[in-house]
């Protein structure tokens, strides 16, 4: 397979040329001339080449990929020559957008109809279809007699059509394929979509175009093979045409010597004032809380300007509720829409004209994504404003705001080789047809996610599916059959595609889980409830706070997480943990680099107004950023050390306990790693009851009797995965993601016989099962592939494994810091646990005490 990149683009006139007068005609009438991404695209598409478009947000990428589609089709109905099938499959991830594409699909066709009829033209109607699961009996039974010509769909409802005996034959010369927000596909949904397009390509007779449209994305050459990993494919990277406005904020005069009034009222007059500047605005907080905490505290200070003019948007709001507030954007009845992360991805959202970021979106990429929302025109300005609260923070949106001048863009890493997911697809083939198991096996090598399939892990899998691991006693029956002699595999039992078809799909349910009191007199009382994804970051023995409590947690069982009192011990993990976006390795080595340059200019003793001019230069930022940098920079070196990207510290101090913070900021997944081998290796050395507090910018450790010099010298990148894999063996994080993986395999049904199965009873059978399998094969399929899920979607073990080689080659040194306080950047590390404690006025209050401890110790009082 080759990749090549377009290096210019066609001219007007040569995309003139491959237009219909008709569809020529039609495109002047709305367009004054062709976008950039146009012209990069339109004809390369024409000509039948596999193509990815990148290009920003508002960059016409949904125009590009279906102006040859309808002029084809425009010409095939003038010659009266459309057939009765589909040519063109269009897959979104987002219901919301399909719905979107076939309105705005639906308009031009109807007014190329019309121009035809004036010119005494007779055009045969060419058909748009939407079919995802909204989709009601009597549109997929109109579907099935006329199908549509452009299909429109999601990654599931693929799936389900593929697999359904009358619609599928309507797929069998399918010519083009278009998978759009391609970005939002670096998961299972992806690695599931990958597998549906290589199943589409092979029951078509004709090799369908495939066509990927993307906003910022990297790298390029990994994502044109996820599009078509042994075809030919070209990439038009159009990304350098919009211009964008980017800067950082501080809401108040001085981020430490402040107050919490002053805070509030400088923050929110801060977002206000943007507000009332520009015609309308999203604001992007990175918390559901935090995105109703805005809405409630704009409406309360300002009640004339915001009563009906705000509106929240967020995934724990009804489908109702988020369709109201986008068509109220749409419509310019509101003026402002506060979200976590819900309208990231490309839905038509009317006129924006700025973007607020209230604190670091995590990435580069998700930062130009979410800017990129404002100036949704082509010729308009992406307009974006970080607002920042904290010192760490204010250094990250810094580099972020450097990585979007720049066009760096942070890598994305898909999936591989997932077995649930491979379980899936093979029962949905078997069903389709009795395959024979070596081209099964050949086309499954032919997605980019199951390229380096081993046949190991391929007949494991069809071992699991066919019985081969007795697992029935636990209601766990085999779906396929595998006859070894013929070497062919079919489905088994009468109920197969409805089972299939109400159990496909990769996206995990999540629920809440009641916390029980689990001794004393208050035995199994019930306090409150807290998420799925906050327990998984939990081990027996870490305090958390609900309603205001300390609680130790002891062990879960089913749904219910027992507990009891404690009120000695300060909590380990903050409760809106769960929540928090990693920040991306790429980005924080680039945090590494530039705490290097600054420490360096230290060394050298360079002036004050030398050291900002740098950091002014560095970040494209204001003398009030550099100046609030420069002062945290310096205090963080005459107090300590500056670690950044070619040295690690560990500062051990004395609190109320030992603590040892690893200033090793690589982002919070490579962390969890690293954390997680360093306290098993401290807990070797006989530190019992070891504590964990992770963080993007570091980790530290906490116990009376650790060696701290042991644990260095024992966590080795040779031993490494050894150790994480014991680590997580017994770990919340496993048992949960064994149920995903669980559910995405088809060993617990959600829906059977059209009764669905709660989340509980789904976690009590996946407690059986896993308990049954690790007896049976430690190397069962799905067991496998739930470890695969924690220690590389979740954690990056892949990045960790090469901060170990950097420090086991002498790239990164490690120094040793005894400490009396916690050093500038410790604090909020330190401080994240007792978050759910102390009042935010008390934080703020903490966090100058230290300030000005820090400044008597380095004499700069």
């Amino acid at each position: 397979m080759t990749i090549s990149y377009v290096e210019k683009p066609h001219t007007r006139e040569e995309v003139e040329k491959t237009l219909n007068p008709l569809v020529r005609e039609w495109f002047y009438s709305k367009f004054r001339e062709f976008s950039l991404t146009q012209l990069y695209g339109v004809k390369n598409i024409r000509d039948r080449k596999n193509i990815l478009i990148t290009a920003p947000t508002g960059g016409t990428k949904t125009l590009t990929a279906f102006l040859s589609i309808i002029n084809y089709l425009v010409e095939l109905s003038l010659k009266n020559e459309l057939e009765n099938k589909v040519y063109a499959v269009y897959i979104s991830p987002l219901k919301a957008l399909s719905s979107d594409i076939f309105v705005n699909l639906v308009q031009p066709l109807k007014e190329i109809e019309e121009l035809s009829r004036k010119k005494g033209l007779k055009l045969q109607n060419i058909r748009v279809g939407l079919r995802t699961g909204d989709t009601d009996a009597k549109e997929r039974a109109h579907m099935l007699r006329k199908p549509a010509h452009i299909l429109i769909t999601t990654p599931e409802t693929l799936g389900i059509v593929l697999n359904a005996p009358k619609f599928s034959q309507a797929l069998k010369a399918v010519e083009f394929v278009i998978i759009d927000e391609i970005h939002a596909l670096a998961n299972k949904r992806g690695v599931f979509l990958s597998l549906c397009i290589e199943r589409l390509v092979d029951l078509s007779s004709i090799t369908p175009v495939r066509i990927g449209l993307s906003a910022t994305i990297a790298p390029l050459e990994e994502i044109a093979r996820f599009l078509s990993l042994k075809e030919k494919c070209i990439i038009a990277d159009v990304q350098f045409i919009k211009k964008t406005d980017i800067d950082v904020f501080i809401p108040v005069r001085h981020l430490i010597e402040t107050d919490s009034k002053e805070m509030h009222s400088g923050l929110y007059g801060l977002i206000d004032e943007l507000i009332q500047e520009h015609k309308t605005v999203i604001v992007f907080t990175n918390t559901r809380s935090a995105t109703e905490r805005v809405v409630h505290h704009l409406k309360e200070k300002f009640p004339k300007k915001y009563i009906d003019a705000i509106g929240a948007h967020h995934s724990s709001l009804s489908k109702h509720h988020r369709q109201g507030i986008e068509q109220g954007l749409r419509d310019g009845k509101l003026k402002v829409v506060v979200t976590s992360t819900s309208l990231e991805l490309g839905i038509d959202i009317g006129y924006v004209d700025l973007v607020i970021l209230l604190g670091s979106p995590k990435s580069s990429a998700r930062a130009l994504q979410r800017i990129g929302r404002s100036g949704h025109k082509l010729h308009d300005v992406a307009k974006g404003r970080f607002i920042v609260l904290d010192r760490d923070d204010l250094v990250e949106c810094g580099i972020l705001m450097k990585e979007c001048k720049e066009k760096k863009i942070d890598k994305v890493q898909i999936p591989k080789n997932c077995l649930d997911v491979l379980a899936q697809q093979i029962y949905g083939m078997a069903i389709y047809k009795v395959w024979n198991a070596d081209e099964m096996f050949n086309l499954i090598r032919k997605s980019y996610c199951y390229e380096t399939l081993s046949r190991n892990e391929f007949f494991s899998v069809v071992s699991y599916l066919s019985g081969g691991y007795n697992l029935e006693n636990r209601s766990v029956y085999a779906k396929i059959w595998y006859d070894p002699d013929s070497n062919e595999i079919g489905k088994r039992g009468k109920l197969a595609r409805m089972i299939y078809m109400t159990n496909l799909g990769t996206i995990p349910e999540e629920s809440f889980v009641n916390v029980v009191i689990s001794g004393g007199e208050k035995k199994g009382e019930k306090i409150g409830v807290i998420d799925e994804a906050f327990l998984e970051r939990m081990k027996p023995g870490d305090v958390f706070v609900l309603g205001g409590e300390r609680y130790v947690f002891n062990y879960t069982k089913g749904m219910n997480v027992y507990v009891s009192h404690s009120v000695h011990r300060q909590p380990t993990i903050p409760s809106w943990f769960s929540e928090m976006l990693p920040l991306s390795f790429d980005s924080a080595l680039e945090i590494g680099r530039f705490r290097r340059l600054v420490n360096e200019r230290f060394d050298k003793k360079s002036a004050k107004k030398e050291i900002i001019e740098f950091i002014k230069k560095h970040l494209y930022c204001k003398d009030d950023v550099a100046g609030s940098i420069y002062e945290y920079f310096l205090h963080q070196y005459k107090f300590s050390k500056i670690p950044h990207d070619q040295r690690i510290i560990v500062e051990e101090y004395k609190g109320e306990k030992r603590y040892f913070v690893f200033h090793t900021l690589f982002g919070r997944r490579v962390n969890d790693a690293l954390s997680r081998a360093f306290a098993m290796t401290a807990a070797y050395s006989g530190g019992r009851d070891v504590e964990v507090g992770i963080s993007d910018n570091g980790f530290f450790l906490s116990g009376e009797k650790i060696n701290i010099q042991k644990c260095i010298e024992l966590v080795k990148t040779k031993n490494f995965d050894a150790l994480l894999k014991e680590s997580i063996e017994k770990s919340e994080i496993l048992k949960r993601r064994f149920r995903h993986c669980a559910t995405r395999g088809l060993m617990i049904l959600r829906t059977y016989k059209g009764v669905s199965k709660s989340v509980g009873k789904q976690q009590m059978k996946s407690g059986f099962i896993l308990g049954a399998v690790k007896k049976i094969s430690d190397e069962f399929p799905i067991l496998k592939e739930a470890r695969r899920e924690v220690l590389e979607d979740v954690m990056d073990i892949n990045n960790a494994r090469k901060v170990l080689q950097w420090i086991e080659q002498g790239k990164i040194k490690i120094e040793l810091q005894r400490t009396e306080l916690p050093s500038p950047f410790a604090t909020n590390l330190i401080l994240q646990g007792y978050s759910d404690l102390i009042k935010i006025e008390d934080k703020i209050a903490f966090l100058k005490r230290m300030y000005d401890e820090v400044k008597k110790r380095i004499g700069e009082e």
